[in-house]
C-alpha cells in the first residue's frame, strides 16, 4: 500500500493511492510531500517555483542534465538536507494509476512534461554522423564516440513514459527529492 503525505501548515491527509482512504497527518509549511512507502520526501514544488501555502508560484526553471545534478548539490550543501534528482522508478511511482499524471491535491500545477532523472545512461551506441537518429538527437562526429556521456534518462510526468536518449544538452523540469530515512 503506498501513501503520499502532503505536509501542511493546515492539517492535511495521509492519501493512500492505492484504496483511496484519507487519514490525519503530521503538520509543516507545505513545501513537501512525504511517501511513506518508499519513505521519500518530494518538493512539491519544481525548481524555480515556490510554494505559497496553496499551489506552486511562478514558472520552472528548465535545466540542463549536468545543471540540475548541480543545483540539487548545491541545496543538500545549503540546507543540510540531501537533496537530489530522483532516478527513472521514483519518477514513475507519482503517476497515478492509469497513466493520468501527478495528483493535482498533492502537486498542483505540475506540467505533464520530461523531468530530468539522474539514473546514468549505460547505453553505448557508437555516434554516427550518416545516422538519422544520431543528428536527431544533436550528435556530430565531432561529439564522444559513446552515447551516455551525451544523453541521459528523462520521465514524462503525464503518463510515465521513460527515454533514454535524451540529449543531456536539452532543458526540462526537475523535481527534487530526498530521502527521509
Amino acid at each position: 500500500m503506498r501513501c503520499l503525505l502532503p505536509v501542511s501548515a493546515a492539517a492535511l491527509l495521509v492519501l493512500t493511492a492505492a484504496a483511496g482512504q484519507a487519514a490525519p497527518a503530521a503538520t509543516t509549511d507545505g513545501r513537501e510531500v512525504v511517501d511513506a512507502a518508499t519513505h521519500l520526501t518530494w518538493a512539491r514544488c519544481l525548481v524555480g517555483q515556490r510554494w505559497d501555502g496553496r499551489q506552486c508560484a511562478g514558472s520552472p526553471t528548465l535545466l540542463r542534465h549536468a545543471e540540475a545534478l548541480t543545483h540539487a548539490r548545491t541545496l543538500a550543501r545549503e540546507t543540510g538536507q540531501h537533496w537530489r534528482v530522483p532516478r527513472v522508478p521514483e519518477l514513475q511511482r507519482l503517476i497515478r494509476r492509469g497513466g493520468q499524471g501527478l495528483d493535482p491535491r498533492l502537486f498542483p500545477g505540475s506540467p505533464a512534461d520530461w523531468h530530468w532523472s539522474s539514473t546514468p545512461s549505460l547505453s553505448r551506441e557508437p555516434v554516427n554522423p550518416y545516422n538519422y537518429g544520431s543528428v536527431m538527437r544533436g550528435q556530430t562526429s565531432a561529439e564522444p564516440a559513446d552515447s551516455s556521456f551525451v544523453n541521459g534518462w528523462a520521465v514524462h510526468l503525464g503518463d510515465g513514459q521513460a527515454r533514454g536518449d535524451v540529449p543531456k544538452t536539452s532543458r526540462l523540469a526537475v523535481r527534487l527529492v530526498r530521502d527521509t530515512r
